[in-house]
């Protein structure tokens, strides 16, 4: 538990005078930049005082390509594990409630995050993946937890179709992304947080270009996550 009160609170006291300073200077200058580095670092900072280690193996990726990130999801962990890993600006997929939360939701609204509805109608994932289209044309990475929400015993999960609309849609370079150890660290339905290792493999980007549909990709995607992840939690 002592870790997770150093990992939020560091946050806390770290997050509100960040926000006091860039959160007007983005309105002011319509520059996200200095907001998105400086809450990537807050959060950088917090997982190390909470004793939360990364390994990472990267692939090359062009700095000149704006990616789509698809990522297996195992605790509520992997998203401030991987964002600061990314290699530039990158918006996330997120509830729409989050966006509801006093000046973290206004951060993430500025930052360009992507608002998801989960009640199931076919208009509303309609308009996230046309949000999310015009982010990646704008230059704009996008991550994506690909199973829709996290594993309940760390085994991967049947995969939503919304992402692979977006790929073939936009047509950018998807970069499949495996994380593991987390799952152990803070648990689905559990604040607790343990110290330890998480393991984050970077797979070389797949071209929608090159699948005949969605379904293709989706598997080409699905293999390569699962190869970077422990036999046990292939699914």
């Amino acid at each position: 538990m002592l870790a997770a009160i150093v990992l939020f609170s560091t946050w806390v006291i770290l997050g509100v005078p960040v926000a006091m300073v860039t959160l007007p200077w983005t309105l002011l200058s319509h520059n996200v930049l200095p907001l998105y580095s400086w809450a990537m670092w807050v959060v950088r900072t917090g997982l190390r005082l909470a004793g939360i280690r990364v390994d990472v193996v990267r692939q090359p990726l062009d700095p000149r390509q704006t990616y789509l990130f698809l990522s297996n999801h195992v605790s509520n962990l992997d998203p401030p594990i991987l964002l600061p890993l990314l290699p530039a600006r990158t918006a996330a997929f997120l509830k729409r409630s989050l966006m509801k939360i006093p000046v973290l939701g206004w951060g993430m609204r500025l930052g360009g995050y992507i608002p998801v509805d989960r009640d199931g109608r076919v208009e509303s994932a309609i308009e996230s993946v046309d949000t999310a289209t015009r982010t990646l044309a704008s230059g704009i990475h996008v991550l994506s937890f690909v199973e829709g929400t996290r594993s309940r015993d760390g085994r991967l999960q049947a995969f939503k179709k919304g992402p692979f609309y977006l790929a073939m849609q936009a047509g950018v370079p998807v970069v499949p992304i495996s994380i593991f150890g987390t799952e152990s660290m803070m648990k689905k339905g559990s604040i607790k947080i343990f110290p330890g290792t998480a393991h984050v493999v970077f797979h070389a980007p797949i071209r929608p270009q090159d699948y005949a549909s969605k379904e293709e990709l989706l598997e080409a995607a699905r293999a390569a996550i699962a190869s970077g992840l422990p036999e046990w939690m292939r699914g």
